[in-house]
């Protein structure tokens, strides 16, 4: 029986380069490409079939940041598999990207240059709105949208005799000092992105402490900074033309600098070889990439702790039973 892989976010950057690796790794794989844009999509999927003749690949046109999207498109996949073995929750935005010059410049004297330049520890920010579902955006894309699509999928991911996997693409730019329980969706903060990655590392850890029992464990992932759609409008493409070359030699100090989607998907099929049940549920994985372009997977103890990380669990439970009976009332 085909092992089913399902990938949101596949049709560009780290979603992509994945279901790419994921076929040259077993080619007979069914990989389900889970997308906002079905045009994209199926121009993907015939590119993978083409290269990778005995794999299955599908489409399922899904929007994380629209609950309705979700909830249709979870509906179409418990009519078409019985069950998911991978579920990579890949899709991600950070909208409109500032760049602090000011921070920019003070990091380039600081000790802790090399640590900035990795995470973007306070030099991004971000402006955020309110989706149709009147949350915020970047939360409801990055964390909310796949929580529900988790919840819809319970019936393809629990089972005990055999364990399915959550794979969560997480970031080194998650800090607990932009999340907080008082405001999950980080409505009075500026870097959204921080927060929702911060979210996506405790739910997580309450998901594993919730679900092993029942067979579905748990991962997040960091692939590395790189040169992506989402990363692309942080600066005028004349900036990265000239600090491509000064990051590839900060690549012989700091391993986060990946640059290439392929590089960022190292720990993301290193843990597709992985038992689950091995795996520390409070250990970031992190794709690295020395300055000569060996790629390889470091880790990263998570900066939390389980009671919070519980606590957010409850808080996403408490509003998704809101947002359910808005989405009934409005049938």
């Amino acid at each position: 029986m085909r092992k089913v892989v399902l990938v949101t976010g596949a049709s560009s950057g780290v979603g992509l380069a994945l279901c790419k690796r994921l076929l040259e790794e077993d080619d007979e794989l069914h990989v389900c490409l889970a997308c906002r844009n079905v045009g994209k999509a199926e121009a993907v999927r015939g590119a993978l079939l083409a290269s990778h003749p005995a794999a299955e690949v599908s489409v399922v046109q899904v929007d994380v940041c629209s609950l309705q999207s979700v909830l249709r498109a979870t509906g179409e996949l418990k009519q078409r598999f019985q069950r998911l073995d991978y579920v990579y929750l890949n899709a991600g935005i950070m909208p409109n990207p500032q760049l602090n010059i000011k921070a920019l410049f003070s990091s380039l004297f600081s000790r802790k240059v090399i640590h900035i330049f990795s995470t973007a520890e306070g030099l991004l920010t971000q402006e955020d709105r309110v989706t149709a579902d009147g949350l915020q955006e970047v939360f409801e894309t990055n964390v909310f949208g796949h929580f529900i699509l988790i919840r819809e999928l319970e019936p393809l991911l629990c089972h005990s005799d055999h364990p399915s996997r959550l794979i969560w693409t997480s970031s080194r730019n998650a800090r607990r000092s932009n999340f907080h329980l008082e405001d999950i969706q980080h409505r009075r903060g500026q870097e959204p992105y921080s927060s929702s990655k911060y979210a996506i590392d405790l739910l997580s850890v309450a998901l594993n402490r919730n679900f092993n029992p029942r067979g579905l464990y748990s991962s997040v992932v960091c692939p590395g900074t790189m040169v992506t759609n989402l990363t692309c409008g942080i600066l005028p493409p004349f900036l990265w033309t000239l600090l491509l070359p000064i990051i590839w030699l900060i690549r012989f100090f700091a391993n986060a600098f990946t640059l290439t989607p392929e590089n960022g998907t190292e720990a993301l099929v290193w843990l597709f070889h992985q038992k689950p049940e091995s795996l520390n549920p409070l250990t970031k994985y992190l794709s690295a990439t020395t300055g000569f372009g060996s790629n390889y997977v470091t880790t990263q103890k998570m900066d939390l702790d389980e009671d919070t990380a519980e606590k957010f669990y409850q808080n996403l439970l408490e509003l998704e039973k809101q947002v359910r009976v808005t989405i009934q009332k409005n049938k």
